[in-house]
C-alpha cells in the first residue's frame, strides 16, 4: 500500500492595505490650508407658544433685515386672556382704593386693605404674565440674514419647542480652519492670507480674526478664524476651499 504524505499549507486571507489615520492638520508645508466659510450666527427658530402659524414672512433662500417679521402666530385666545387679565386688574386697583377710602373712614379694618392690595398684586401679575405670551405671538429676525430651511407651513399648529426655521447671518463670514501647532511661533491675529474658493473658482483676501485657546495634542493643531475682507453676496456658508498663508523663510 503506497503512503501519502498530506502537507498543511496556510491560507492566507486577502486583506485591504492598512491605511494611516488622516491628520485633523496637514503638514502645510507649501501654507497652503483646508477651510470653511460658516456663518458667524445660525440658529433655528421655534416656537415658544402653542398655537397655529398664521404667516411666514420669509421663503426658503430668502433674505429679511434685523427686527424683520418672520413668523406670526394666530392668537386671538390670548389676546381675550389678555383683555381679561387687565379688566381684572383695574378692578383690583379700584377694590383698593376704596377700601383704602374706607379704612379712612373706619368702616373697615386693615385685614380688609390688606386683602385688597393682595389681589391688585396677583392681577398684576397675571396680566404681566399674558403680555409676554402675547409678545411671542410675533418673532422678529435677531439679525439679517436668510433662512436656511423651512420646517413649519402657515396653518400648521405648533407647540412650545417646534422648530420652524432655520436662519444663517448674512453679514461677515467666517473661515475656520485647523493649522499646525508650530504655526503659533509666528502666525499673529491681523495676519494676512488668500482664500481660493472652489465653488466659485475665484480668490478673496481675508486675515486672521482670532487663534483658538487649546491645542490638539494627537495632530498638533489649533483652530484659526479668519475673515474675508470686504463684503461679496456669492459668498455663502458652507463653501470650501483653500487658504494660503505666506510662510516665513
Amino acid at each position: 500500500m503506497a503512503l501519502f504524505t498530506f502537507i498543511a499549507v496556510p491560507v492566507l486571507a486577502a486583506t485591504a492595505p492598512v491605511q494611516p489615520p488622516a491628520l485633523a492638520a496637514p503638514p502645510a508645508s507649501d501654507g497652503r490650508i483646508r477651510t470653511q466659510l460658516m456663518a458667524r450666527n445660525a440658529t433655528t427658530v421655534s416656537s415658544e407658544i402653542a398655537a397655529k402659524i398664521a404667516r411666514l414672512s420669509v421663503a426658503e433662500g430668502g433674505s429679511f433685515g434685523k427686527g424683520a417679521v418672520l413668523v406670526e402666530f394666530e392668537c386671538s385666545s390670548y389676546r381675550a386672556q389678555l383683555r381679561k387679565a387687565e379688566a381684572s386688574l383695574e378692578a383690583a386697583r379700584q377694590l383698593v382704593k376704596v377700601n383704602t377710602r374706607l379704612a379712612e373712614l373706619n368702616s373697615i379694618g386693615k385685614l380688609e386693605v390688606d386683602q385688597a392690595e393682595a389681589r391688585a398684586r396677583e392681577a398684576a401679575a397675571e396680566a404681566s404674565y399674558m403680555h409676554t405670551v402675547v409678545a411671542k405671538c410675533v418673532v422678529a429676525a435677531p439679525y439679517a440674514g436668510r433662512v436656511a430651511r423651512r420646517t413649519g407651513a402657515a396653518f400648521q399648529f405648533v407647540s412650545p419647542g417646534n422648530p420652524i426655521l432655520e436662519i444663517v447671518d448674512i453679514g461677515q463670514l467666517e473661515l475656520r480652519m485647523l493649522v499646525p501647532s508650530k504655526w503659533l511661533a509666528w502666525l499673529r491675529t491681523g495676519a494676512k492670507l488668500t482664500v481660493q474658493v472652489d465653488e466659485l473658482g475665484r480668490s478673496f483676501p481675508a486675515s486672521v480674526a482670532r487663534l483658538g485657546a487649546q491645542i490638539d495634542p494627537v495632530s498638533q493643531s489649533v483652530l484659526a478664524v479668519a475673515v474675508i475682507d470686504g463684503a461679496d453676496p456669492s459668498l455663502l456658508p458652507g463653501m470650501s476651499g483653500w487658504a494660503s498663508f505666506s510662510l516665513p523663510r
